[in-house]
């Protein structure tokens, strides 16, 4: 069969294939997966992922919101055992209906960019399903997300992402590598899900103070802060209340939550 999709990409759902066999190889043993392993791909497009996962005789599955490619796949891959294919919007997949893993799946995925901050956060938030995920985003959004305080790249995405996950990058790709190639570079990041349990309530608190951290940044903390954390009170947890949100760590925002809650 074919490897090439059954008509034009749809706009809407950012469809962008990757076709570059070297970044192809490199996602795979990035993901090294083995038939002890499950995984779940996210956006498997025309299967050039797809089809060497389900050579490692891994146990995957997949979602794809495009109802002619899920039947194109369905029809390509109809004699792969261990294979599922969900044909729905990755954001309204419910993650918690995911069969138990030994050790937590793996997962991978070329996240559409006009989705890609908010799914990331809707699988931060079902971490404790996960030992990994390999992914691609907009080169932007990865340097973002692995960004050091006091860097110009960290603000509330990176301090959000790096709260539930310690995060690597691991590959640059150019827009030729992919067809039609995107306007902008990507790369591919490692997420590992840190330990929980974690509290809905005070991860509820702890968005809203970095929230209002960063939402001004030319504001100092104390300025930021004011209604419920006066500059005394940054004081005593050894934090400059003339420092800016760009200066913290998460470990600083995790005390800074704490101090919010008892307020």
């Amino acid at each position: 069969m074919s490897e090439r999709p059954p008509r034009p990409l749809r706009k809407r759902f950012g469809q962008h294939f990757l076709t570059d066999d070297g970044i192809i190889d490199a996602i795979v043993d990035l993901v090294a997966a083995g038939p002890k392993d499950h995984v779940l791909e996210i956006g498997p497009g025309n299967g050039v992922l797809t089809a060497p996962l389900l050579a490692s005789r891994c146990h995957l599955e997949a979602i794809e919101i495009d109802r002619d490619l899920a039947a194109w796949l369905t029809t390509r891959f109809a004699g792969a055992e261990r294979f599922a294919l969900h044909n729905l919007d990755v954001l309204k997949f419910d993650f918690g209906a995911l069969a138990s893993a030994p050790g937590g799946w793996k997962v991978v995925g070329n996240l559409p960019y006009n989705i890609s901050t908010p799914l990331l956060m809707r699988l931060l938030e079902h971490a404790g399903y996960f030992r990994e995920l390999t992914l691609m985003v907009q080169r932007e959004v990865a340097e973002r997300l692995a960004a050091a305080p006091g860097t110009a790249a960290y603000g509330r995405l990176g301090v959000m992402a790096q709260r539930r996950a310690r995060i690597a990058m691991r590959l640059m790709v150019p827009p030729t590598s992919f067809e039609p190639p995107p306007k902008v570079e990507s790369a591919v990041i490692q997420l590992y899900p840190l330990p929980g349990p974690y509290d809905a309530a005070f991860e509820h608190d702890f968005a809203e103070v970095v929230r209002l951290a960063f939402g001004a940044r030319r504001k100092t903390l104390a300025n930021a802060l004011k209604r419920r954390l006066a500059a005394p009170a940054l004081e005593t947890l050894g934090i400059d209340p003339g420092s800016r949100a760009e200066m913290l760590s998460v470990d600083d925002f995790v005390r800074l939550t704490t101090a919010w809650r008892s307020r």
